[in-house]
């Protein structure tokens, strides 16, 4: 199967040369739960990935060799960019009702970043809705959540380097993080989730690692 066979991006996104490629200003973290996110995935056969930032082709790359999945880009950023943008964000709730054309129980893993934390509570409501309806029983979701208002306007790039590290790149963004949740307000937004991991990493980012319950669990 070939890169082209495992990548699907509904918007049709290109990626500039500079996504993919190393740079030097980019930060480097540890991630603890990327490598049991990859594990779930692996346990599949011929498993199928959700990924809900921007099309980065050295992610496509990685989780393609690691894996060898099916991969949906769905850039929930450029679409909460455009609505910000063009004053309809009290629309985007309804929105994200129908964003998603894939049947349920479509998808093995999800990669949700950090979206959330830029989403009020009546869109975060539907956006998890929709990713419990897409997710396989025993798949995986894997969600980062900040600490900490920020001041400034950006979005934040995750570049996998391995299993265990990845890079985070900054650009501009419309709107800023909406209020920080406390642990148990992320876990009660995924009540139809169960927690199997979280880890408060060295640079003050969560990471939630939900599990979707087998059929009757």
């Amino acid at each position: 199967m070939g890169l082209l066979d495992r990548i699907v991006s509904r918007k049709g996104e290109a990626e500039s040369p500079a996504v993919g490629a190393a740079a030097g200003g980019d930060a480097v973290f540890s991630t603890k739960a990327l490598r049991k996110f990859l594990a779930v995935l692996t346990s599949r056969e011929a498993p199928v990935l959700l990924d809900l930032g921007a099309v980065v082709g050295s992610n496509v790359s990685f989780f393609g060799e690691h894996l060898g999945c099916k991969i949906f880009v769905e850039n929930l950023y450029a679409d909460l960019e455009r609505h910000v943008r063009n004053k309809t964000l009290d629309a985007f709730p309804e929105f994200l009702k129908t964003r998603f054309g894939e049947e349920s129980s479509a998808v093995d893993g999800i990669l949700c970043w950090d979206i959330v934390d830029y989403l009020d509570r009546r869109s975060a409501l539907a956006l998890t809705e929709q990713l419990v309806r897409l997710l396989r029983p025993e798949g995986a979701l894997l969600g980062f959540f900040g600490t900490a208002p920020a001041r400034e306007m950006f979005y934040t790039k995750y570049v996998v380097v391995d299993e265990v590290n990845l890079k985070h790149r900054l650009y501009p963004a419309a709107c800023s993080r909406q209020s920080i949740l406390p642990n148990r307000d992320i876990i009660r937004l995924f009540s139809s989730l169960r927690v199997s991991e979280s880890f408060l990493l060295q640079n003050h980012l969560r990471e939630f690692l939900f599990r979707k319950p087998a059929w009757g669990g």
